[in-house]
């Protein structure tokens, strides 16, 4: 079965760097401070929330629960859907082009220590919601954003 690497290489063996869809689930996570978690990602040197491309067969649920552990080292439940987030577009600095679809879950922490790799994920720490520095996409900024505001099921 093609994993997501595998998927996402399949793919842009055919295409080349073409604009195509893309499919992610990503998490906002807070811990008893009410404070969230972010990640210094390692392709762009810029902070956002953990998560990544959807593997066929797998649900986005799925996707953000084995993203955060494979990104943080927690396991973490999904609270509730924030939002889906559809009309993005984004070029990846080796000149891929793709509107990306990303799926934002509210998730708690339930076991598991933080743990950065130093190749995809830099560096993680949990930010005040009034502090937060620069997310590195829109999509990031508008979840962040219904997060804050406690809204459910929005599409975007």
């Amino acid at each position: 079965m093609l994993n997501e690497r595998n998927y996402i290489r399949f793919i842009r063996e055919k295409v080349g760097h073409d604009l195509i869809f893309l499919n992610f689930s990503g998490a906002i996570i807070y811990n008893q401070n009410n404070e969230i978690l972010l990640q210094k990602r390692g392709d762009r040197n810029a902070w956002g929330f953990p998560g990544g491309a959807m593997e066929l067969g797998e649900s986005a649920t799925e996707t953000a629960i084995r993203e955060v552990l494979e990104e943080t080292g927690l396991k973490v439940e999904v609270e509730h859907l924030i939002g889906a987030y559809t009309k993005y577009f984004d070029e990846y600095p080796n000149g891929d082009k793709a509107q990306t679809i990303s799926f934002f879950f509210q998730c708690k922490p339930i076991e598991g220590s933080l743990k950065a790799d130093g190749n995809e994920t830099l560096e993680l720490a949990y930010f005040p919601i009034t502090h937060l520095p620069p997310l590195f996409v829109k999509q990031h900024q508008d979840a962040v954003e219904d997060f804050i505001a406690q809204r459910k099921g929005c599409i975007r």
